[in-house]
């Protein structure tokens, strides 16, 4: 007898179809049969060893997170319900340029420094691994969803030519090739970069185009956080657009915004510069979430030159009154490229975590409120918090339009990705909220996307960027990764005030037809695994 039937469930299965009500019969973690209509019909109905009952509840594929930072939550966190209780089954890591493979001892430190923000240090992980292949083995030991991996060209330039402001040398660049292609060939989807982010951001170019043939030779594609998402963001996707043509390597767009004053009203522009390229025969795609502010790192901010060498030298360089005078020239006057060109607005940065305990009272407040606080300006606070903290605060970012995230998120290439970061006393809430946001404010609230639509973008087209052929679909012969969710009261539980509160009306969620959430709760189940490249042909 089979293991699980799911009756009179509303299926929507990612293609983008109109629903239907159908027994879904699940077996060895696979979908084994789908009855539409049994009911209604009069048939003989499945049987299995349990029955769960759908009534007044959507089947749909679990969620795919296109852009997550859980690279060491994973391993950490054994419940990790912040992503499975939104209904997310699988995650793609490895994201913005930087990871923690592949690497070497000196640069696994470095990496483990440069991204404490978003992951923390690992004090708590055992980094057994170095190579992608062995990061992958390594999740594959039990974790609470599946997890895709991108290879972070940040790293890959850190392992090759350190933090160096530098064109690569014949012999880097081949070192560099040959990291992107031993990851391919391990097993990731494709490579990533972060090019407000160092050292990523000092590649040029040509450089980012060879890499990224070589990924295109394996099948994968190219996920860049670009240059710039604030001035000159037009020419950044522009930029992106033509490299990876020239490559002939698939374009996947990180957390497709356009941020800053500069940008309100011109989501238009980007997304007309996008179908101009699909129509020429490009093969791009995007993600986003479905929030205004953005959420990074409070180092992010500086400029490049000031970045220059890692942690040590920008805390050298901090303390160093005439350098920080500098700094602080470039933030507030000129737009460091950190900051995506644009002056920055301390009363839009909103400081979410520190790493030093002592310094909990400036969560939850912008620097200028604190610095305010403080009766000083706010880049002496700014200054402070970088130096006590050791480079580890996070920021959230109050620079978004709700006009530009409606109009991207209504794109036929778009899909969901929550780009959150669990670190921190008061993170981003699209870490814990961007899915069942989605289907509660976008589609019930506000008609934005069908119900459909929405989650055909969340699994289905997800699924197909990721070339993963029996995923993102309820299908016969399928994998059983799945939610059911009532559509009259999923909601994101998660608020800018209270960020870690779990959704509402996501009862069940099953990982390789296991439950990983029952009746609303988090069992112990740990059916997730690493998702490796597949290989077509």
């Amino acid at each position: 007898m089979r293991e699980l039937v799911i009756r009179d469930a509303d299926v929507v299965d990612g293609t983008g179809a109109p629903s239907y009500r159908a027994d879904v019969v699940v077996d060895n973690g696979r979908i084994v049969s789908i009855v539409k209509e049994a009911a209604a019909a009069g048939c003989q109905r499945p049987t299995a060893r349990r029955e769960l009952d759908a009534e007044g509840l959507v089947l749909a594929p679990g969620f795919i997170d296109m852009h997550a930072h859980s690279d060491l939550a994973l391993l950490r966190d054994p419940d990790h319900s912040a992503k499975a209780a939104q209904g997310v089954t699988l995650e793609v890591i490895g994201q913005d340029g930087l990871s923690y493979a592949p690497v070497d001892d000196r640069t696994l430190a470095e990496v483990r420094r440069a991204i404490t923000g978003w992951n923390g240090y690992g004090d708590d992980i055992d980094f057994d691994w170095r190579s992608v292949g062995e990061y992958l083995d390594r999740l594959d030991r039990g974790i609470a969803v599946n997890a895709a991996y991108l290879v972070p060209q940040g790293t890959v330039r850190m392992l090759a030519v350190g933090w160096e402001d530098r064109e690569a040398t014949p012999r880097e660049l081949d070192r560099m090739r040959q990291l992107v292609a031993e990851g391919m060939e391990q097993g990731a989807v494709g490579m990533s970069s972060g090019l407000t982010y160092t050292p990523g951001m000092y590649a040029k170019d040509a450089e980012l185009t060879e890499l990224c043939r070589v990924v295109a030779a394996y099948g994968g594609y190219y996920c860049p956080h670009h240059r710039s998402y604030g001035a000159g963001a037009l020419e950044a996707y522009e930029e992106m657009v033509a490299l990876t043509r020239e490559a002939g390597c698939p374009l996947h767009l990180a957390h497709a915004t356009m941020n800053f004053g500069v940008n309100e009203g011109r989501a238009p522009d980007l997304l007309a510069l996008i179908d101009k390229a699909l129509a020429e025969g490009a093969d791009i795609s995007l993600d986003t979430y479905p929030y205004t502010p953005g959420c990074t790192t409070l180092v992010a901010m500086l400029p490049s030159w000031a970045s220059e060498g890692g942690p040590e030298a920008i805390l050298a360089r901090l303390a160093d009154d005439a350098t920080a005078e500098r700094i602080r020239h470039h933030m507030e006057v000129v737009g460091a490229d950190g900051c995506h060109g644009v002056p920055i607005e301390w009363d839009t940065i909103e400081i979410s975590g520190v790493t030093e305990p002592g310094l909990a009272p400036y969560v939850g407040r912008t620097v200028r409120q604190s610095a305010d606080d403080h009766g000083e300006a706010p880049w002496a606070t700014a200054r402070r918090l970088l130096r006590d903290d050791r480079l580890g605060s996070t920021i959230l970012q109050h620079v978004g339009h709700e006009e530009n995230v409606r109009a991207i998120m209504r794109h036929p290439v778009h899909t969901g990705g929550s780009d959150g970061i669990l670190r921190g006393d008061k993170p981003h809430p699209r870490a814990y909220g961007t899915f069942p946001h989605y289907l509660g404010r976008y589609v019930r609230e506000l008609g934005v996307l069908s119900l459909e639509e929405c989650v055909a973008h969340l699994t289905g087209r997800p699924a197909a960027r990721l070339r993963l052929p029996d995923r993102g679909i309820v299908r016969e012969g399928h994998r059983a990764d799945l939610v059911l969710f009532d559509p009259a009261t999923v909601a994101a539980g998660s608020t800018f005030e209270a960020p870690r509160t779990l959704p509402v009306g996501i009862p069940y969620v099953l990982v390789d037809g296991r439950f990983v959430i029952e009746d609303g709760r988090r069992t112990d189940v740990l059916a997730g695994q690493a998702v490796r490249r597949h290989v077509t042909g």
